[in-house]
């Protein structure tokens, strides 16, 4: 719970930041505006994934990764001066690689190979921060740890669709592109961007054609509804990706805040709304019940994220943007607090998981229990 509260801390100061950001005229920690990209992705995000491995892992040094980007996104908000900053969230990807290295060792699979790469790309883009790399530049890499995570755990549950079919190739092609195009964009951006695109591409496409959400939207209830976050997700994803390839580097402007906000609300954030009702009962070891009413807030989020995109971005209207912006931040807060009310609803009720509770992805994934 304390690892948890670090990155509720970063992602309600991300938000604050993206507010004032947004010029919503709200007051905002000091380092919230600046490192508002940081905060949602490392800080929340980050957090999140790595103490879910933690807890995957089942071994007291693997919550070092989760405390120390926790860490790292409180200095951020308190404004602590570099090095410390990029060095916390630089030793929190290298902690969590060390982590995905004795999974690979108990398990070398190609999902968790795909995992570890997303973890080098944490790692890689915090050591350029640390190198005086702006966020722009960070961008892509913040890009391609958040991806490749995802879409590794998407690829174990795949394999039920790709039986007899060599696969591992192709997934090894996006995941290499994915990374490389970071990369590439230390020393060649235009081209990086789009080697990272075309591999953002790929992936959307192979999610959409082998990923079992297209036979589980099918499905009723929580079942339905995760295949619905997944596959509008992938719907943004491959958005992102043709920005990238059409403009290549970006570092400023609407197609800059539209390829960002594709990636890491409309993909991201999806993923994040699909996986809480599985990995937050893995982690709190409480039930997050499912009700319909879910889809409001899935509804809301691709709604403002529409309007951001296409009204403020794509047909620059400012207010259209500003609106958006605030309502994906609504969302996001209604989730959390929905999130937490429920938890603590079941956990004063006595209700445990029912899945004993739900176990964890890596051990879904045939890792040890």
């Amino acid at each position: 719970m304390p690892l948890l509260a670090l990155g509720a801390a970063s992602l309600l100061s991300g938000l604050a930041g993206a507010l004032a950001r947004l010029g919503a005229g709200t007051p905002s920690p000091l380092g919230a505006a600046a490192g508002h990209g940081v905060l949602m992705t490392l800080g929340f995000l980050g957090t999140l994934i790595a103490l879910e491995r933690a807890v995957a892992l089942r071994q007291a040094w693997g919550y070092l990764a989760p405390l120390l980007s926790g860490l790292g996104g409180l200095a951020i908000v308190a404004g602590v001066p570099a090095p410390w900053p990029p060095l916390l969230m630089a030793a929190a990807g290298a902690w969590l690689s060390a982590g995905y290295l004795v999974m690979w060792q108990r398990q070398p699979t190609v999902h968790i190979t795909v995992q570890a790469l997303g973890a080098l790309a944490w790692w890689g883009g915090a050591m350029c921060w640390l190198a005086g790399t702006d966020l722009p530049g960070l961008a892509p890499w913040l890009a391609a740890f958040v991806v490749l995570t995802i879409a590794g755990e998407r690829v174990e549950l795949a394999r039920l669709a790709l039986v007899g079919r060599r696969y591992r190739e192709v997934v090894l092609v996006w995941s290499a592109l994915i990374l490389g195009g970071p990369a590439l964009t230390v020393v060649w951006p235009a081209v990086g961007a789009r080697v990272l695109g075309v591999g953002l591409l790929v992936l959307s496409g192979w999610l959409v054609r082998y990923d079992i959400a297209r036979r589980t939207v099918h499905a009723r209830g929580l079942t339905r509804y995760m295949a619905s976050c997944l596959l509008t997700g992938y719907g943004w994803l491959g958005v992102a990706a043709l920005i990238w390839i059409w403009r290549g580097a970006l570092t400023d402007g609407p197609a800059y805040d539209a390829t960002l906000h594709a990636v890491f609300l409309g993909f991201a954030m999806s993923m994040v709304l699909g996986h809480a009702p599985v990995i937050l009962p893995a982690v709190l070891r409480v039930r997050l019940p499912y009700h319909p009413r879910d889809y409001g807030v899935l509804a809301l989020l691709h709604g403002s994220l529409a309007l951001r995109i296409v009204g403020g971005d794509l047909f620059d209207v400012e207010l259209l943007r500003v609106v958006g912006g605030v309502l994906g931040v609504v969302t996001l807060l209604a989730f959390v607090a929905y999130a937490a009310s429920s938890a603590y609803g079941a956990r004063r009720g006595g209700h445990r998981p029912a899945v004993a509770a739900a176990p964890t992805t890596f051990e879904l994934q045939g890792g040890r229990r």
